[in-house]
This record gives structure tokens, C-alpha cells and sequence, in this order.
């Protein structure tokens, strides 16, 4: 962390373009402030930029600006942010969201200083000093296209990485206090204080969501506990039960080789193969029977075959003492040999699964979930949130 701070100040004074990365939630957002106050623009404007909250048709307006009729709906012309901090600096975070097409004219402002608004054909000139943060893995989203190499070259010509919380343990309760002391000023109420056994149990959280998490308990503490001391069994209340987990937004995706998202896709995966596992037993209970149509099934054959064709649930530790063995139905023993097409007699119950209704489903729960706040829903779907706005749009939620 220090190194991180010192590599902000020692490039504070000089036009490098500069890209910090880091997990969600460890405080991207401070170094771009840091190197703006400690450069010769500071006396100018300081303007940051969330590329992930901005919809995709609208982003190359909001950052070069528009001439008035360029599209529809723009009645006058429209200065961007590269116009407007014109001497100034730029944060642009969340840059590993911005499309394609905004990254060509971003790499144009960075090479020769120049953009063109949308709708316009001449060219403007600006002097912005441009940082940038990602939480996202850009070797990864370069090999899969979707992050030019050449603007992440000219991005990171110098790269600062900030540390998760879990490997900065020391600095937790500091930055707990500091979070107490700033809530206490805020709410007017005396500051909360954690004992001994508190503070060794918050040093032992992982802290998934990072500083932004360490920041919400401080706040919630503060707000809610009238006992302005705080023991280890009050503290272990506000902290998540899967402490040792990391939240599904944040996985690091080397590391997690599983191809679903969240718990439902999980479990609807689990439904689809159960579902096909009993199809195949159908079919092949009914080619043991064309094998050998006289055979006599034992026990376990026709417990497995009441599992397969009873309407009714079945519990497999109490067939013997209250369920009746189901026999093979006649019709089926004594049917000639060659009446036995199981393509024909199998009704597939498979129904047509749309994934279009699933996702829209699934952003419906969502967003019903965090009563109607895209970000924490984009995190959730692990999605960005530009894209859950788009989806949005698209099937008019």
C-alpha cells in the first residue's frame, strides 16, 4: 500500500497516463484524487467518470460532447467532459466496461490530444491528464477481444495495484477507527469503540467486499448501537456468516473453472440432468424388457421401476415398511416382443425452456431483491451495470 501511494505521488507531477487496478471495493477511487492534488492541475477541474454506468449509446456523448441534431433528441449542442476539463484531469473508472467503438476515439485522445463530437466532422483539441481504474483482469478481456491491446498499453504506462484488505490485516481496525471517529462527526453521537476480542475478530475477517465493506459495518454500528462499546458477540452480528467466502461479483474467474454465474443457474443445470437421467432409465428399463420379457425383476429392479413411473413421491427408507412393491404392469410383461418402441410409448416431459424468459426472470428477482438499485442487481447477476440497463430496455422491465 505504501508503494501504491508513493508510485501516486512520484507520477502526481509529470502528464503520465496512469492505470490503477484492484478488486472491487479497495479504494481505486483515492489515487486518481491523490495524483490530481499533487500535480500542477490541481487548481483545475477534477471531473470522474463511471464508464459502467453509463448506457452504451449514450457514452461517446457524455465524454466528446454532441452538435445539436446529431441524434434524436438532441435539441442543442452538448460540451463533453473531455471539453470541459480541458486543463484538468480525468478519472475515467470502471474503463474495462467502455465498448469498442468509445476506445478508438479514447486511444486518439491520448495519442495526439484530439476528439471529435458526435455528429461533428472537426476535430478539437484538449489537454486532460487521464487516469484510469479497472477491476477487471485486461490480459483476460484483451485475449477475448473486448479491450483493445494498443489503449491498454497507452492507459498503464505506469500501473498501480491496490491490495485487497484480507492481506493488509494490520491496517483493518486502523481504518475501522477512522471509519467510527468520521460516522460519530456525521451523526452528531459518540464513537464507537471495540474491545479486545472485537478487534481480533475483525482482523480475522476476509473482508470480500473490501474497504467499501469495512466501511458499511462501521456505519451500521454507528448508527444502530446504543452501547458505544462493542464486544466480539455484538460485532460477529454484523458480520456476513460467510466470512471465509468471497461474494460471487468478485471470484477471481482463473481461479473459478465453474461455467455458471449464481446458485440458480446451479441449480436449474442440477433439474435439466436429473430430468434427462430419469428419460434414460425409462428407455432403458423398457430394453431390459424387450431383452428378456419373461425375466423376473427382483426387488430392487421393481423398487426402481415404481421410482420411475409412480406419480406419487417415493421415499426410499420407507418402501419396505409402508409402500407396497409396485409389480411390473402386465400390459408390459405380456405385450409381444416386437410392441416395445419406447420412442413411441415415452412421452418426453421436457418442456421447451426459453433462456430469454429465464434471464428475464432472473433480473425480475434480482432487481425485486434490492428493490430496484441496478448497481447492487448488476453485482448480484455479475454483470456490469451498463449491461443489466441495457437488458432493461430490451424487455422493457
Amino acid at each position: 500500500m505504501n508503494r501504491a501511494i508513493s508510485k501516486a505521488e512520484r507520477v502526481a507531477p509529470t502528464d503520465i497516463s496512469v492505470l490503477v487496478t484492484g478488486e472491487s471495493g479497495v479504494g481505486k477511487e483515492s489515487i486518481p484524487k491523490i495524483i490530481h492534488q499533487y500535480s500542477h492541475r490541481k487548481h483545475n477541474k477534477y471531473i470522474a467518470v463511471n464508464c459502467g454506468a453509463i448506457p452504451e449509446g449514450t457514452i461517446d456523448s457524455e465524454l466528446f460532447g454532441h452538435e445539436k441534431g446529431s441524434f434524436t433528441g438532441a435539441t442543442a449542442a452538448r460540451k463533453g467532459y473531455f471539453e470541459v476539463a480541458d486543463g484538468g484531469t480525468i478519472f475515467l473508472d470502471e474503463v474495462g466496461e467502455l465498448p469498442l467503438t468509445t476506445q478508438v476515439r479514447l486511444l486518439r485522445v491520448l495519442e495526439n490530444g484530439e476528439f471529435i463530437k458526435v455528429g461533428s466532422s472537426q476535430a478539437q483539441k484538449t489537454n486532460v491528464r487521464i487516469v484510469a481504474a479497472t477491476n477487471v483482469n485486461m490480459e483476460e478481456a484483451i485475449a477475448k477481444n473486448k479491450f483493445r491491446e494498443d489503449l491498454y498499453y497507452r492507459l498503464s504506462t505506469i500501473e498501480i495495484q491496490l491490495p485487497p484488505l484480507r492481506t493488509r490485516k494490520e491496517d483493518i481496525n486502523l481504518l475501522f477507527r477512522k471509519f467510527a471517529v468520521d460516522f460519530a462527526k456525521k451523526y452528531s453521537m459518540p464513537t464507537i469503540r471495540l474491545d479486545e476480542d472485537a478487534q481480533a475478530l475483525l482482523a480475522s475477517y476476509s473482508f470480500p467486499g473490501n474497504i467499501r465493506q469495512l466501511r458499511n459495518i462501521a456505519e451500521q454500528i454507528s448508527v444502530v448501537e446504543e452501547e458505544r462499546s462493542i464486544n466480539a458477540a455484538k460485532l460477529n452480528e454484523y458480520l456476513p456468516r460467510n466470512g471465509s467466502s468471497r461474494l460471487p461479483a468478485l471470484v477471481d474467474k482463473e481461479k473459478d473453472s465453474s461455467d455458471f454465474s449464481t446458485e440458480r443457474d446451479i441449480m436449474y443445470k442440477i433439474l435439466f440432468d436429473m430430468r434427462s437421467d430419469i428419460n434414460d432409465l425409462k428407455k432403458l428399463t423398457l430394453d431390459l424388457l424387450n431383452t428378456n420379457p419373461s425375466a423376473e425383476l427382483t426387488q430392487d429392479d421393481q423398487k426402481l421401476i415404481q421410482k420411475i413411473y409412480s406419480s406419487e413421491s417415493f421415499d426410499e427408507n420407507t418402501v419396505e415398511k409402508t409402500t407396497p412393491i409396485v409389480q411390473v404392469p402386465q400390459s408390459i410383461i405380456n405385450s409381444p416382443k416386437e410392441s416395445y418402441h419406447y420412442i413411441e410409448d415415452i412421452e418426453e416431459e421436457t418442456e421447451p425452456v426459453s433462456l430469454q424468459e429465464k434471464e428475464v426472470e432472473m433480473i425480475q428477482t434480482s432487481l425485486e431483491k434490492h428493490k430496484g438499485k441496478r448497481k447492487l442487481a448488476a453485482e448480484e447477476l455479475g454483470i456490469s451495470e451498463r449491461t443489466l440497463y441495457r437488458k432493461i430496455k430490451q424487455y422493457n422491465l
